[in-house]
């Protein structure tokens, strides 16, 4: 049994299909299946059933799979405290980020890194504030970057600079050029809100209830999952939503959308680490720059 024999298995386990699994190992699908029977070979069991041209995992397989995963997670720890003591010439940071932050704060701050620490492989997937949460528990992710609250056990979160909800309108909405909007005013017109487990529906509906107002009792014509197709629809004038003002400032300064007078909380990010996993130099390194630590160094120095 060899490393390469486990993280083959885990692939395929995942995947269920020979083809993909070789695709993301970047593996022709025969070094694949020859890597599963050699792993079957050596120990006796049958950990795939052939169904036809499908696959599935055996219970001993499934059983196998947990094994070999924790297996693998060591190893990448042990990968990681090598490339600390390497002084950062190699090594690899996963990042999970809710999408506002993805788009609008992280890219310039990655660019930044790289440009700095360019042996570091970064990897960076996109999900709303629950998805960066489960990543961030089940070891997918080393650091995570969120708009909402998370109050998980084994997460530690480090407040970082954020943004201002906005609720926003489309250019021919009845709302649009209304001097004040009360909370309660927010309950006669349609919205369109991100999903729920989003950063951005959850303080909102916390805003709410802040201010008396049962988020129950709005009139949710369409929650999407992303925040271009929420501002798509309120363009189109599917009703009027709450989101990011950083989202918000193209559509605003094109005039397809409409700012309206409603005092909402400002609003902050979090970054999110395992609090009982290793925390690598290249996820502190990363964690100084969102701070700006390296900026204000720098001018003290």
């Amino acid at each position: 049994m060899t490393l390469e024999q486990l993280r083959v298995f885990v692939m395929v386990a995942d995947q269920l299909h020979m083809t993909r699994a070789a695709e993301r190992l970047n593996m022709t699908q025969s070094a694949v299946s020859a890597s599963v029977a050699a792993l079957e070979a050596s120990c006796g069991l049958l950990l795939f059933h052939r169904i036809g041209r499908r696959i599935e995992l055996s219970e001993e397989g499934r059983l196998f799979r947990a094994e070999a995963e924790a297996v693998l997670a060591r190893v990448a720890v042990a990968e990681t405290v090598l490339a600390d003591l390497s002084g950062m010439r190699r090594g690899r940071l996963v990042i999970h980020a809710s999408q506002t932050i993805a788009n609008y704060r992280l890219g310039p701050l990655l660019h930044r890194f790289h440009s700095l620490y360019p042996q570091i492989e970064l990897e960076v997937a996109l999900g709303n504030t629950a998805q960066v949460v489960s990543a961030i528990l089940e070891g997918g992710a080393d650091l995570g970057f969120v708009e909402g609250e998370v109050a998980a056990a084994q997460i530690a979160r480090l407040a970082i600079p954020g943004d201002q909800l906005a609720l926003v309108v489309g250019r021919d909405h009845p709302w649009k050029g209304r001097a004040s909007i009360a909370p309660q005013d927010l309950l006669e017109e349609p919205f369109v809100l991100r999903e729920a487990g989003s950063g951005t529906r959850q303080v909102f509906e916390d805003a709410l209830r802040g201010a008396g107002v049962d988020p129950a009792a709005l009139k949710v014509s369409l929650a999407l999952p992303s925040n271009e197709a929420v501002l798509s629809a309120v363009a189109a004038g599917a009703g009027a939503t709450v989101i990011s003002d950083l989202v918000a400032a193209a559509g605003l300064a094109a005039g397809t959308l409409h700012r309206l007078p409603l005092a909402l909380p400002p609003r902050r990010f979090y970054a999110l680490r395992h609090s009982d996993r290793y925390h690598s130099r290249a996820a502190r390194t990363l964690l100084d720059l969102v701070r700006g630590k390296e900026a204000e160094e720098r001018t003290e120095g």
